[in-house]
């Protein structure tokens, strides 16, 4: 059953979506934008240290629209977040659930819980608890004979259903179906948002999948509105149609295979779109009805396979629609795409949510390794895609209030122990008016996206206002990449990537975290070492054509203090003989005082190497360094953060330095220590431009040909990051 699908038969929907966010139209559309970010963690309960983990999963409200309940597997509870001022959620705390709770659904000011209690594998069990929301206390429990993932209500809150699935584990015979005992399917009756535990009855799955047909492993269920219910047995590649009132088992199919083309295959350091993959299994997760005859699928994978989009079915098992690669393509022109995930299953779409807003018939695609959400316009026939928002850090569940226009992810990734980003609850408002993401776009080239992650450093396209150079550091480390950005554009386009070659091949062996231009219009470029990773810090001349013509190891007198924080930007100060290459020093090295870094001069004339002192503001927690150096009029500007995300960020800023006070002095001696003055506070604009958490990351910084200052954030490639790329106009007082 493989539906071929080309990129060709997907290009002209892609680039409506593109120009339709770089050009305005004349009436407003309605559009999503998120309104407010919610840290799960403020749910914690008390003497819970603040770092415990924990985690929103599957994400539900009530009728009223005013709470968004959500399962939190880590914790063991379920958590409550009060949005009647959606603009500004308030936490109301956790239920602690005896168990790992799985799933949550709400209906009459109850919550109804999938709990698993399981021993083991191969001993699961699990119950239903009904919670009183307002006083939070569960009121009765029902035992579910096996281990729960999904839940669902029909559209009248009186049929209930729980997929139970009896997870295989992973780590027995390299984690191979059949594995026992078998999952089921559990139907219970809904009263005023009760349950009467009598009225539970048991759906036999087996002997309907073609894999492993002792073993279904149902995965997620949902009702339409003649109270049939879909079901996912995804490691199975199967979906089966259950009367909901009778249990009775209606039609079931496979969900059958799609090639893929344009696609990343390799997990090798680099974006290339331009591979394919044969007969791959979609092994959905999440699925939805878009109407009583019509479903829609996540082809997530879990098992052997994994089709990297969405596919529509009719309940018959007709494919109606295949998104085959057209959705990852996509995301990677948002620069969302994640590499490391390249050999696997790509973007992963998991979840799924379908509402109607207004006039529109909407669903919304979860990709977890994106960390977006795509949402799309049910058409009848082929959906429209209308807009990618940003989310969390993997999104896993999603829940939609078209009563108020809301909609809200639950991200489910807590590295708070790490130092990353918590686990989130985003909340986004349909209205009218302007996407606020992305606010950066890659165009075509040779027919492919143009991939991008990690921007690092900025720097001006010389006497063309509006147009910059962006360099990616080493999350792309077999293609170094100079970028060529139009930001004139809104988003701003990346128009044009040169790879940067060594001997006719990408250069190995960089950490480009820097770009300055010379009067010739060749690059130099500053890249940041890691000797344990054998990468020297080094600068490189490049000419316009991406060829590395010169490679200046650093001397003798700073690599006997290196760590691996190094050259973190480069700029060039003066002209002719006297134009000097400064390179800011994100950390403090061996040799330096606790709160100073190096400013690092280097005369590519006399080659004469030198340094100044910069003294560094203080920080409670985390580390402060810098990321950036860019010289305009009299002085150097300087960005200095610390590496924390979220409420926790406190420092973001732009410092500037006089250029008359750059006198460097020579390597091993005393350094004269140079005085800052604060240009600009980063802190407000990277908490509201999108209304995400604060991103730890501020990279990239330059004035462009007419002066005009920009700034960027670095999406570390998407891992252990919600792949957010900001790139926008800073408005600096007497710059000019």
């Amino acid at each position: 059953m493989g539906d071929f699908m080309t990129i060709s038969s997907r290009k002209a929907a892609l680039a409506a979506v593109l120009l339709a966010s770089v050009a305005f139209p004349a009436v407003a559309e309605p559009v999503f934008n998120r309104i407010a970010s919610f840290p799960v963690a403020s749910n914690l309960p008390e003497g819970k240290d603040k770092l415990s983990t924990t985690s929103a999963e599957i994400i539900t409200a009530t009728d009223d629209g005013n709470t968004l309940i959500y399962s939190d597997s880590p914790l063991g509870a379920i958590g409550f977040v009060d949005i009647t001022d959606a603009k500004a959620p308030k936490a109301l705390g956790a239920l602690m659930m005896d168990g790992e709770p799985t799933s949550v659904t709400s209906t009459s000011g109850k919550a109804l819980v999938a709990v698993n209690t399981s021993e083991s594998k191969v001993k699961p069990s699990g119950r239903l608890a009904i919670v009183d929301v307002a006083t939070k206390k569960i009121e009765n429990t029902c035992d579910l004979g096996g281990q729960p993932d999904s839940i669902a209500l029909n559209k009248d809150k009186t049929l209930g259903t729980i997929a139970i699935e009896n997870e295989r584990d992973e780590d027995i015979n390299d984690g191979k179906i059949p594995q026992m005992p078998a999952g089921d399917l559990v139907l219970f009756q809904v009263k005023n948002g009760t349950v009467d535990c009598g009225t539970i009855k048991h759906v036999t799955l087996t002997g309907l999948a073609g894999i492993a047909p002792e073993d279904p492993e149902p995965e997620f269920v949902s009702f339409n509105g003649q109270d049939e219910i879909a079901l996912t047995l995804q490691e199975n590649n199967e979906i089966v149609i259950i009367d909901g009132k009778t249990g009775t088992v209606k039609t079931h199919f496979t969900a059958g295979s799609t090639d893929l083309s344009g696609i990343d295959t390799k997990k090798d350091g680099q974006l290339k779109f331009t591979g394919e993959a044969k007969g791959v299994l979609r092994e959905p997760d999440a699925v939805k009805w878009l109407d009583d005859n019509r479903l829609v699928v996540a082809n997530e994978g879990d098992y052997e396979g994994g089709s990297r989009g969405f596919t529509v079915f009719d309940k018959t098992g007709k494919v109606l629609y295949e998104s085959g690669s057209s959705f990852e393509r996509a995301v990677a022109h948002l620069g969302h795409y994640p590499e490391g995930r390249s050999s696997s299953k790509g973007v992963e779409p998991e979840g799924l949510e379908a509402a109607k807003f207004g006039d529109d018939q909407l669903f919304f695609l979860l990709a977890e390794r994106a960390s977006v959400v795509g949402v799309f316009k049910d058409t009848g026939a082929d959906p429209e895609l209308l807009q990618i928002l940003p989310s969390g850090v993997s999104p896993e569940g999603a829940i939609a209030i078209p009563s108020r226009n809301l909609f809200a992810t639950a991200n489910e990734a807590d590295l708070g122990e790490d130092g990353g980003p918590r686990s989130h609850v985003m909340i986004y408002e349909r209205s009218e008016g302007e996407k606020a993401y992305p606010q950066i776009v890659s165009a075509e080239k040779d027919g492919n996206p143009i991939g991008f992650a990690a921007l690092s450093g900025l720097a001006a396209v010389p006497e063309k206002a509006g147009q910059l150079f962006a360099v990616s550091d080493s999350v792309l480390g077999n293609q170094p990449t100079i970028y060529t950005i139009d930001a004139t554009k809104k988003p701003a386009v990346i128009t044009d990537a040169m790879t940067v070659k060594r001997d006719g091949a990408a250069a190995q062996k960089l950490d480009i975290e820097g770009i300055a231009v010379d009067a010739k219009g060749w690059f130099w470029l500053a890249s940041e070492g890691n000797s344990e990773k054998l990468l020297p810090h080094a600068l490189y001349h490049v000419n316009p054509k991406g060829e590395i013509k010169e490679e200046i190891a650093l001397p003798k007198e700073l690599t006997d203090n290196e760590i691996r924080y190094g050259f973190e930007g480069v700029t060039i100060v003066g002209s002719g003989d006297d134009a000097t290459l400064w390179m800011a020093v994100q950390r403090e090295w061996k040799d330096d005082e606790k709160g100073f870094v190096k400013l690092v001069s280097y005369n590519p004339k006399s080659k004469e190497w030198g340094a100044v002192r910069y003294p560094l503001d203080k920080s409670e927690n985390g580390w402060v360094g810098l990321s950036e150096i860019s010289a305009h009029g009299d002085s150097v500007y300087i960005i200095e953060r610390d590496n924390l995300v979220g409420d926790a960020a406190k420092l973001k800023k732009l410092y500037k330095v006089a250029i008359s006070d750059l006198k460097p002095a020579k390597l091993g001696g005393e350094l004269p220590v140079v005085k800052k003055a604060e240009a600009h506070d980063f802190l407000d604009e990277l908490k509201t431009a999108t209304n995400g958490y604060v991103l730890d990351k501020l990279e990239g910084f330059t004035f462009d040909a007419a002066g005009k200052p920009y700034a960027v954030t670095d999406n570390d490639g998407v891992s252990d990051s919600s792949g957010e790329t900001l790139f926008f106009p800073v408005n600096l007082v007497g710059t000019n």
